[in-house]
């Protein structure tokens, strides 16, 4: 189909439009996307947990996007419901959880948690703009975006307009179950049709062990080989694997961070690990980048 065709390379921004985006995200030195094919796969979860990893360090100063403009869940996964944006000389100031970790979300536009953004894809696309374009992030080490599932319009036009900036790449996310692999290799075929480059991709809910008796049983078994099967057949980057917890969920819901609540949990070290090896790539990129410059 030519409209796909089109859709999937993409449109470049208007000349003054990617002037602007470039003078506003000039301050971002590393932006990472936060995708998956399918809902339900702990995408946000991973989002915020990553920023809260990488926030870890005060030395390093961190802000979260979420253009989940119709599931917006960050702010409660942050404990900012109810919180405001404020409009400063320089722009749309974003809502701190600390003082090296900003967040902005159309939550924090909405009447009530509870509200239906009921939009058309160019009023979509018109709000992601003016996030990348309007918010004053400052200095920032790390912009981590987190993004709806599928590969639809805020994929399209985050890809879009940030082809004005740096985009680092992206990380993928997906249960072990064939049913969530399936939508992942689309994702990833987005990814290489719009030229993203592709972090790695992170298992989550793989496997579940017992905090009593240690054993772990398979909640969602990987029939197919899992994502470590698919990305060797792809050619992708293993981030790691998370086991399910259920204290994750308990600590999403409280706007609490896992990380810092249960510090020796397998899940905590796993996400450590992979928070790790995102920061080595994002580094590994920039040094590079700087040698060619």
């Amino acid at each position: 189909c030519p409209n796909q065709r089109l859709c999937a390379a993409g449109a470049a921004p208007d000349p003054a439009e990617a002037a602007e985006l470039r003078a506003r995200l000039r301050s971002v030195k590393h932006t990472v996307l936060v995708l998956s094919g399918k809902g339900g796969v702990g995408k946000s979860t991973f989002s915020a947990l990553l920023a809260r990893g990488l926030a870890a360090r005060d030395d390093t100063q961190v802000a979260l996007l979420d253009i989940d403009i119709c599931g917006p869940s960050v702010p409660r996964m942050m404990g900012l419901e109810g919180e405001q944006v404020h409009q400063s000389g320089s722009g749309w100031s974003p809502v701190y959880v600390e003082e090296n970790l900003g967040v902005m979300s159309v939550g924090f536009l909405l009447s009530s948690p509870d509200d239906a953004v009921i939009w058309r894809g160019p009023k979509k696309n018109g709000l992601i703009k003016q996030f990348l374009r309007d918010v004053d992030w400052g200095e920032v080490d790390y912009l981590i975006i987190d993004t709806p599932p599928g590969t639809s319009d805020e994929h399209l036009s985050i890809v879009q307009y940030l082809s004005a900036a740096h985009v680092d790449g992206a990380v993928i996310i997906t249960t072990p179950q064939e049913v969530s692999l399936q939508d992942v290799r689309k994702e990833i075929n987005f990814c290489r049709k719009v030229k993203l480059p592709i972090i790695g991709v992170v298992e989550n809910m793989s496997g579940f062990i017992c905090p009593k008796c240690k054993n772990e049983s398979q909640i969602f078994p990987p029939t197919t080989g899992g994502a470590e099967k698919m990305c060797q057949n792809l050619n992708i980057s293993l981030l790691g694997k998370v086991p399910l917890d259920p204290q994750i969920g308990k600590s999403c819901d409280k706007g609490q961070s896992f990380l810092a609540e249960v510090p020796e949990s397998p899940a905590t070290l796993s996400y450590r690990s992979i928070i790790q090896r995102i920061q080595e790539y994002c580094e590994l990129q920039h040094s590079q980048e700087e040698k060619i410059i």
